[in-house]
């Protein structure tokens, strides 16, 4: 029997239930999903863009390892990250409310922007990866708006503090670029970097 004779398992390196989501509404269902924790400090004089690339390639890598060492067979392991920015600024994934409701004024009224950063091991050990840019620009938030909006919680665990498929669309006065990008994965580029590495969406019923 030659090596991976048996396809390839697909496993997302993330807890999110939207990238689970978003994946499955295009076709794919992970067979495992492994979260990855890795620091995600920004290095000093790094750019949001090589951010996001670098968590998600970092992520694939760890849960690439940790496959690696067991007897399941061949997998394919998908990552993703999303960093959202203020030009050089990252606002990141808030720890509490505070962080979030400070996040929440500095993107009032403003132009900021989404990276999306997606990798893919492969079962070959080879890494596809892409990064993925949306411009959003946000209406000014009243501090009534702000509160009403911390209060439904929707910041917990989303970079930058808010979700763009729930109440905080309405913030958005336009989107430029992949609105699932946004959501937590692109989903265009993350499909193609899927059939490269020889994963193809499930067979409808």
């Amino acid at each position: 029997m030659t090596p991976h004779a048996h396809p390839a398992r697909l496993i997302l390196a993330s807890r999110s239930p939207r990238r689970l989501a978003l994946l499955a509404q295009v076709g794919f269902a992970p067979d495992a999903q492994i979260p990855a924790d890795v620091e995600e400090t920004p290095r000093r004089g790094e750019l949001p863009r090589a951010l996001a690339l670098r968590l998600a390639e970092e992520k694939a890598r760890k849960i690439g390892a940790q496959s690696g060492a067991q007897s399941d067979g061949p997998a394919v392991v998908l990552a993703a990250d999303t960093v959202v920015a203020l030009g050089r600024r990252v606002i990141p994934v808030p720890a509490n409310e505070a962080e979030a409701r400070a996040g929440l004024r500095l993107l009032s009224g403003r132009r900021h922007r989404v990276y999306g950063g997606v990798a893919v091991l492969g079962a070959d050990g080879r890494m596809r990866a892409r990064v993925v840019e949306t411009h959003i620009a946000f209406k000014r938030l009243e501090a009534r708006e702000i509160e009403d909006y911390l209060r439904i919680e929707e910041w917990r665990g989303v970079a930058g503090g808010y979700a763009i498929q729930g109440r905080a669309a309405a913030f958005a006065r336009w989107i430029r670029g992949s609105y699932s990008n946004v959501v937590g994965l692109p989903l265009f580029e993350t499909v193609a970097l899927l059939r490269a590495a020889g994963i193809a969406p499930k067979e409808s019923p």
